[in-house]
C-alpha cells in the first residue's frame, strides 16, 4: 500500500492550521462564485428535510469550516427565497470531513465551532475510493489536494526506467518522466471523479479549487516548481553531509502533479459523470506567495516536512528545513521572474 500524506497536525506554530491562509484566501474570493452556482444551478428537494455536504482532503481546519460554511449559508438563502421558510427550522445540514486516517481528527473536531448549524462526522479514507453511500451527497467540495496523487508513478524511482527521475518532482523538462506523471493523474483524477459520481444525487454539485499549471508553462518556470526544485536542491545538500543516504533521495519523489488546464479538462470529459458549468482562473490576493523566506521556509515545513521526515528522519527533515531557509534568499531574484502559475474554480453538476 502506498503511504499517505497528511498536512501537519495540532495547533502549534509550525501546524497547516496556523499557516493555511494562503489557501483561505482562495475560499474566500470563491465564496460569491459560490453562492451564484448554488442559487443558479442547485435544486433543493423541498420535500427532504436533510442536506448532506462533503469536503474532501479536509485537514485540520479552520479552512474547511470556511468552506462547508460558505455552501450552507448559499443553500439557505436559496431555500429561503424559494420556500419563504426559515432554513434552521426547516433543514437538517450534515457535513462529511474525509481525509487520510492518519489526519488530525482530533484537532479538527476540538475546534468546531460551539454556534456551527449542522451535525459532523469524520469519514477517514482515500478520496481515490468511494467513502459514501451511493446517491446521498447533494454538495462535494475539495480545495488544494488535487495535486496530490495516490501514489509516486511507475517507473519514476527506477533508475533502468527510462522514466527515472533524478528530481523530487515532475518538473516538467523530461517528457518521459512528464508523461509518467501524467499517466498516474489520469488515473486518480479519474478515480476521484468515478467515486463522487456515485456518491452525488443527480443534478448535485461538485466544487473543485487549487492550483494547476497554464497550458504551455513548465512546472519548474513557476514560483511553486522553483520551491520545489530549491527543496531538492537541499535535501541534495543534507545528503553531502551524511545524514541522508544519496541512493535513497535520488529515488526520492513527492506523489504531487498540478495538471495542465487541457489536462484537467479532459480528464473530467472523459468521465462522463459529470458537465462543467465553469472551469474559470480565479484571482485572490495570495495569488503568488510572498518573497519572503521565513514565510516560504515555513510552509514548506508545514506541506513537505512530514513526507521528508517519514522517510530520511526527524534529524534530516530539521537540517533541511534549516537550509531551506537560510538559503532562501538566494533564489528570490529567480522567483521574483517566475512564469504565473494559474488557481482554479471548477463547477461539476452531477448528470
Amino acid at each position: 500500500m502506498a503511504p499517505t500524506y497528511t498536512m501537519a497536525g495540532g495547533k502549534g506554530p509550525n501546524s497547516y492550521s496556523q499557516h493555511s491562509t494562503y489557501q483561505r484566501a482562495l475560499l474566500e474570493v470563491a465564496k460569491e462564485k459560490i453562492s451564484e452556482a448554488i442559487s443558479t444551478k442547485l435544486e433543493i428537494n423541498s420535500a427532504s428535510n436533510r442536506f448532506n455536504i462533503a469536503d474532501f482532503g479536509c485537514s485540520t481546519g479552520p479552512n474547511t469550516f470556511l468552506a462547508v460554511q460558505n455552501i450552507i449559508d448559499a443553500v439557505g438563502q436559496k431555500y429561503r427565497k424559494e420556500t419563504q421558510l426559515n432554513p434552521d427550522d426547516n433543514i437538517e445540514f450534515q457535513v462529511l470531513f474525509n481525509d487520510h486516517s492518519n489526519n488530525d481528527f482530533n484537532t479538527l473536531f476540538q475546534t468546531l465551532s460551539p454556534t456551527k448549524r449542522y451535525f459532523v462526522a469524520g469519514v477517514p479514507g482515500s478520496f481515490f475510493g468511494r467513502v459514501l453511500p451511493r446517491d446521498s451527497l447533494h454538495v462535494g467540495h475539495c480545495s488544494y489536494s488535487l495535486h496530490w496523487l495516490s501514489q509516486v508513478p511507475k517507473g519514476i524511482a527506477d533508475r533502468n526506467s527510462p522514466a527515472w527521475n533524478k528530481d523530487i518532482h515532475c518538473t516538467g523538462f523530461s517528457e518521459e518522466v512528464e508523461e509518467a506523471y501524467l499517466d498516474q493523474f489520469k488515473i486518480d483524477m479519474g478515480s476521484f471523479l468515478k467515486a463522487r459520481g456515485e456518491e452525488l444525487v443527480s443534478g448535485g454539485l461538485l466544487f473543485l479549487l487549487g492550483s494547476c499549471v497554464p497550458d504551455g508553462v513548465k512546472m519548474s518556470e513557476t514560483m511553486k516548481g522553483m520551491l520545489l526544485d530549491h527543496l531538492g536542491n537541499c535535501l541534495n545538500d543534507v545528503a553531502k553531509e551524511g545524514l541522508i543516504n544519496q541512493e535513497e533521495l535520488d529515488s526520492f519523489n513527492f506523489p504531487i502533479y498540478p495538471a495542465h488546464v487541457a489536462e484537467f479538462k479532459s480528464v473530467i470529459e472523459d468521465n462522463g459523470c459529470f458537465t462543467i458549468q465553469a472551469f474559470e482562473k480565479i484571482s485572490h490576493a495570495n495569488e503568488e506567495f510572498p518573497l519572503d523566506p521565513e514565510f516560504l521556509a515555513t510552509s514548506n515545513r508545514v506541506t513537505f516536512g512530514g513526507v521528508i521526515e517519514s522517510r530520511f528522519g526527524k534529524e534530516a527533515m530539521e537540517r533541511t528545513h534549516e537550509l531551506y531557509e537560510k538559503k532562501c534568499p538566494e533564489i528570490l531574484p529567480e522567483l521574483a521572474n517566475a512564469k504565473s502559475g494559474m488557481q482554479f474554480f471548477i463547477m461539476l453538476r452531477r448528470n
